[in-house]
């Protein structure tokens, strides 16, 4: 049995399943995995005090964003301003609270968590051993969920829409809320999940001698999908984080195909129900999707209109053809081209959130536009249909296991792991 010092300088790629052995990475580079090239763990300078610093200055500017006006439209003498908490209020307000829901938990809750839980992480605050398992597990499982970005990209969107219909103008809030998107960015590159995890709890012990180069399935081993623990494949639990796992993620096939089967009954309605309900005049013009497209395109709003076609129908209806493939793949069936496949589930896994711009945009336009019996703008059940198809295509391709591309390949590897200097 290797000692947990050893242990220290071995990782399984958590993406292909290749043993590692670590090289010393210098301080502000980062090591990659020489099959998939995956970053494996990144040496930051001032590892404390830097996210520490950055998640400090997003708390502050996350709270001035809701203190003070956001946007302010004027139409033909009528003036409208909102605040980012009224948004959600304006959808309650016409039965759509699972909407509003959304926006307050991807936009505000779940962002501002996770710099709080990083503030608390990395100084080492006391707390019960409990609480803070429980808050390291989450960590980087909800750092998927946080759309601040996203929904900033939606109000870019909005202007260039409402541009047609009056004048726009930027309140006191909206620019904290810029800075807001880019320091929790920030925050969260500046730590390392390996390096918190040697900070909370020390590595266990390698139950034999890893080979480098050789995948850990094939060495009886596993790797702990939380804490990046080396551990026995016939291991369910993992002593440092308490997570339990498998070798792979068990029914992965199965779970990730009935998702995206699900997701796809509700993408043909989500497409065909108006998302959004422009009222002029006292005349209601349901729209959907598509129909928004071409009427972009037809006032000569080329670049939005492409942005809205490529994030609301190209994009989740390539990403379902893209896990479909990726099942087919990992099943057997397809050809042995694992760098391939890795390529695509990157792709796939990044582009996922965006196609929630469209729903961030109709909640902006919806609380925005309230002209009276000039214009008003209200969210339809389409909107709601299609941010579930967002949210399904996304859990299907987290239970998707990547290493199951890879395990179809039984070559000796014996590269050397790459450092790449940030």
């Amino acid at each position: 049995m290797c000692s947990a010092a050893e242990s220290q300088a071995w990782m399984l790629c958590p993406q292909c399943d290749l043993m590692v052995k670590l090289p010393d990475v210098p301080q502000g580079s980062r090591a990659s995995c020489p099959r998939c090239h995956s970053v494996l763990t990144t040496n930051w300078p001032e590892p404390r005090r830097r996210p520490t610093g950055y998640a400090l200055a997003a708390l502050f500017m996350l709270l001035l964003a809701n203190l003070f006006p956001f946007i302010t439209m004027k139409v033909a003498g009528l003036s409208s301003q909102i605040s980012l908490l009224q948004i959600p209020k304006v959808m309650v307000s016409e039965d759509y609270s699972s909407l509003a829901t959304l926006f307050l938990v991807f936009v505000q809750a779940i962002p501002g968590l996770c710099m709080l839980t990083i503030i608390l992480l990395v100084n080492r605050i006391r707390m019960p051993a409990s609480l803070r398992l429980g808050l390291a597990r989450t960590l980087f499982q909800l750092r998927s969920w946080g759309m601040a970005e996203i929904f900033m990209a939606a109000v870019l969107v909005s202007f260039v829409k409402l541009m047609a219909y009056g004048d726009i103008g930027l309140e006191t809030s909206f620019w904290p809320w810029c800075l807001f998107c880019l320091l929790q960015l920030r925050a969260f590159q500046c730590v390392d999940r390996r390096w918190l995890w040697n900070q909370i709890a020390p590595m266990p012990s390698l139950p034999h001698a890893p080979e480098k180069g050789v995948s850990g399935l094939q060495q009886n081993l596993r790797s702990c999908p939380c804490c990046t623990a080396i551990l026995p494949a016939q291991q369910p639990d993992c002593p440092r984080c308490g997570v339990i796992a498998a070798p792979r993620r068990k029914h992965s096939l199965q779970w990730t195909l009935a998702l995206l089967f699900t997701s796809l009954m509700i993408y043909i309605p989500a497409n065909v129900l108006p998302i959004m309900v422009t009222e002029t005049l006292g005349t209601p013009y349901p729209s959907n999707i598509m129909a928004g497209v071409i009427l972009l395109w037809s006032d000569g709003s080329y670049p939005v209109a492409l942005v809205i076609f490529i994030a609301s129908i190209m994009v989740p209806s390539l990403k379902m053809l893209a896990i479909g493939w990726l099942c087919w793949n990992a099943s057997g069936r397809g050809h042995r081209d694992s760098e391939r496949m890795h390529l695509v589930y990157e792709v796939v896994e990044f582009v996922g959130r965006w196609s929630m711009i469209d729903v961030f945009v109709i909640a902006v336009l919806s609380a925005l536009v309230r002209m009276g019996q000039l214009m008003n703008v209200y969210p339809a059940t389409g909107a709601l249909l299609f941010a579930l198809v967002v949210i399904l295509t996304m859990i299907a391709a987290m239970t998707f296991d990547p290493r199951l591309t890879w395990d179809r390949l039984r070559e000796h590897t014996t590269k050397e792991p790459r450092l790449d200097g940030k």
